[in-house]
């Protein structure tokens, strides 16, 4: 991680890479990354989740479909380029 994930935008990036390398190894340190940095408070406030609850999906790999699906619509909503459906 080369960058700190101190914004959504910055965790939508992150995130957006790994799941397009499509390397399993990738996307669990992402999700890994994404769940100790500065901004996942604010992911989990953006996905409706508690933060505890958040990172410990994120951390064990075993993410809820909603919650998957939450966190999907932060990373599009925030992704530089795109713009709100």
């Amino acid at each position: 991680m080369a960058d700190p994930l101190d914004t959504l935008e910055a965790i939508a990036v992150h995130l957006a890479d790994a799941f397009e390398s499509g390397d399993p190894h990738a996307i669990t340190k992402a999700l890994s990354d994404v769940a100790v940095s500065p901004a996942a408070a604010e992911l989990a406030a953006a996905a409706g989740f508690p933060r505890q609850q958040l990172g410990d999906a994120l951390l064990n790999g075993e993410l809820p479909l909603d919650m998957t699906l939450a966190i999907m619509k932060v990373i599009d909503l925030y992704l530089p380029g795109t713009r709100p459906h």
